[in-house]
């Protein structure tokens, strides 16, 4: 993923709603979200990689991955894909011990794993890695948590305003604000060593290009009664609307 906004605890009906948006080279062969046998996941699958960019357990339980952009050589012994399929299976303490041990086998990472009542956090890029995230709406892209990039804090708002809209069509709101096109201004800019004309590429919440852009859009919904609910829209070449899945089921 590369902007994930999430709110945990700031619904009436809904202790915790996800949106994010996934960023990939086009030609990297990939399958729509359905559900593993080992582990019991719903997630999409990197064909190439084997791993996936973000999970929902059968219990409601989310995880996601995004990469953290710094202009370093990716050069790695595993694949962030992994990560999110370890943080479904495991509680935050076992997580940080194993994590900690091999942040440097890993390129640059952000990885949450929220429920309804907090979420956890861990960047091998983060001085100070393995924090619990508290009640409250929170966004990360490719950097730290809540790094304040243009497109991570006006989605964000976008995002905040919709949780107060009407339940019934909050999965078509979310994925309607996560179609912005456009870049911030040049003067708003990260510096992330990839040059000033990526970085404009890629501030964008929906990036469109014929070779790399939005792949898919995701919205996981978890209700009070116990109802899950989640969307994905998978998006083609230029932004082209592609195929969309959706799934509910009650814990």
């Amino acid at each position: 993923m590369c902007l994930i906004l999430f709110a945990i605890d700031q619904h009436p009906d809904m202790p915790l709603v996800v949106a994010a948006n996934r960023d990939e080279f086009y030609d990297r062969p990939t399958a729509p979200m359905h559900w593993w046998n080992q582990p019991v996941v719903l997630a999409g699958r990197d064909r190439r990689s084997g791993g996936t960019w973000l999970t929902v357990t059968p219990e409601g339980v989310v995880t996601a991955v995004t990469n953290f952009r710094d202009g370093l050589a990716e050069d790695a012994r595993y694949s962030r894909g992994e990560l999110p399929l370890l943080a479904a299976q495991q509680t935050p303490d076992t997580l940080a011990g194993a994590l900690g041990s091999s942040r440097d086998q890993y390129a640059g990472y952000n990885l949450i794993r929220l429920n309804t009542h907090r979420g956890w956090y861990f960047s091998n890029r983060d001085a100070h890695p393995g924090r619990l995230i508290p009640r409250g709406i929170h966004g990360l892209s490719n950097h730290l948590l809540q790094t304040p990039w243009p497109k991570l804090v006006r989605t964000r708002q976008r995002f905040a305003d919709c949780l107060r809209g009407p339940a019934n069509s909050l999965h078509d709101a979310l994925t309607d604000i996560m179609l912005d096109d456009q870049p911030a201004p040049d003067a708003s800019l990260p510096d992330t060593g990839v040059g000033q004309a990526t970085e404009r590429f890629l501030s964008s919440p929906f990036i469109r290009s014929d070779t790399y852009g939005t792949r898919a859009t995701t919205v996981v919904c978890v209700r009070r009664d116990g109802t899950i609910s989640v969307s994905e829209q998978q998006w083609q070449r230029g932004g082209v609307r592609g195929d969309q899945a959706r799934f509910e089921w009650c814990v």
